[in-house]
């Protein structure tokens, strides 16, 4: 990329939390980045608001039924495009130099993959992209020499203490997640039972959504980046770890050969990532507000409870075995998070769940989206059984 020059970008899931604070830092910085394509899932209203602030002139709904009612919002000269095969066309504009990625669940892997084939760098802030299709993505994008991005905050560090590294074994021991927690970080083993939704919304240090503050909750957000990472960085699972930070400040490490640790720290808010992403490899100034040192008071640092909280060695397992299995611990936590939201299975069912649906699986290669896209529908299949089965049975 050539320094100082703006970056185009198309923002695919603008609705949601990243998507909005993606919004917020390309206000800020009009002289580095321009949002000329914007696409939700079925949010018009907000949807139309977005266009008419940025003043796009393509935007996508992925719910064809909203068609109608988005072009009544919309200037005439807003080209809209529709469904699946909408967000590709919006992902592969011509006028795009990057398509930010910010769609959950599967409907952003062929966007994904089409804005590569594209020419276009990518920046990946949904999970699925690589922990699905991993393989895929990264082979795609080292054949058409675009860049791969992270959004996500603890890769987002590691990116900037790599620098340029692709964690070989000669220089890079291992890559440190940190995560917060979550509201039962010292809860009672015993207890995990009873908790409610409402209480595994209530994040202590994050405002995110209620799929990943979930997961967050049950540590399968932090199994999700070890996966990531593996495919981001080129480094094996048995070199990534994670270690317990509740303040959230120190957002991931990475610890060298020579026992050296660089550390990427800023307050918790999503907007420091981002701008990093969409304007590397500049550094930008902003408006983001830096660190107070002396009110930080301290920073703490712990072990995961991981007889506990599972989630780690399932997602370690998934990734060290490969093929499928990813997509498969990937889609089975989505469905048993959602039974978990309805009230119909216990926190501890959720790793239960991924636990049965991923020693039932018989694992296949994912070098094609075929195959990842079936493990998925499968897995889907059968966490939602079990759920089923978990609801029939009732209390123990």
């Amino acid at each position: 990329m050539t320094p100082s020059r703006k970056r185009r970008v198309v923002l695919l899931g603008s609705t949601g939390s990243i998507g909005t604070s993606t919004l917020k830092v390309a206000r800020e910085l009009p002289g580095h980045i321009e949002i000329v394509g914007l696409a939700a899932n079925g949010s018009i209203e907000k949807l139309a608001r977005q266009a008419r602030e940025t003043g796009v002139r393509h935007v996508a709904v992925h719910d064809a039924d909203k068609e109608a009612a988005l072009r009544a919002l919309l200037p005439a000269n807003v080209a809209i495009h529709v469904g699946a095969e909408g967000l590709v066309e919006l992902a592969t504009l011509a006028e795009a130099d990057i398509v930010l990625v910010a769609i959950v669940g599967t409907a952003g892997l062929h966007p994904a993959l089409a804005a590569i084939e594209a020419g276009k760098d990518l920046a990946i802030a949904s999970k699925e992209i690589l922990v699905m299709a991993g393989e895929v993505i990264t082979s795609a994008a080292a054949r058409k020499g675009v860049k791969l991005l992270p959004v996500d905050s603890e890769h987002n560090a590691i990116f900037q203490c790599l620098d340029g590294r692709r964690g070989g074994e000669e220089e890079v021991s291992r890559l440190i997640l940190t995560a917060s927690g979550g509201p039962f970080r010292k809860l009672p083993a015993a207890e995990l039972e009873n908790v409610t939704p409402g209480q595994a919304m209530k994040h202590p240090t994050w405002d995110m959504g209620p799929k990943i503050t979930i997961d967050s909750a049950t540590l399968f957000n932090k199994g999700l980046e070890m996966i990531e990472a593996r495919w981001l960085f080129g480094i094996g699972m048995e070199r990534i770890d994670v270690v317990i930070h509740p303040q959230s400040i120190i957002h991931s490490m990475v610890e060298f050969t020579d026992g050296s640790v660089l550390a990427q720290m800023s307050r918790t808010d999503m907007c420091f990532p981002i701008q990093y992403a969409l304007t590397w490899p500049e550094r930008v100034r902003g408006v983001l507000q830096p660190l107070d040192f002396p009110a930080l008071s301290k920073l703490e640092f712990e072990a995961p409870r991981d007889a506990d909280f599972p989630a780690l060695a399932l997602a370690r397992k998934a990734g060290l075995t490969g093929g499928t299995l990813p997509a498969v611990y990937n889609a089975a936590n989505e469905v048993a998070v959602d039974a978990f939201r309805a009230g119909n299975l216990s926190l501890p069912g959720i790793w239960q769940c991924v636990a049965a649906v991923m020693d039932a699986h018989e694992v296949q290669p994912s070098s094609t989206l075929e195959a990842v896209v079936a493990a998925d529908d499968w897995a889907r299949q059968h966490a939602a059984a079990f759920c089923a089965q978990a609801v029939n049975q009732g209390p123990a």
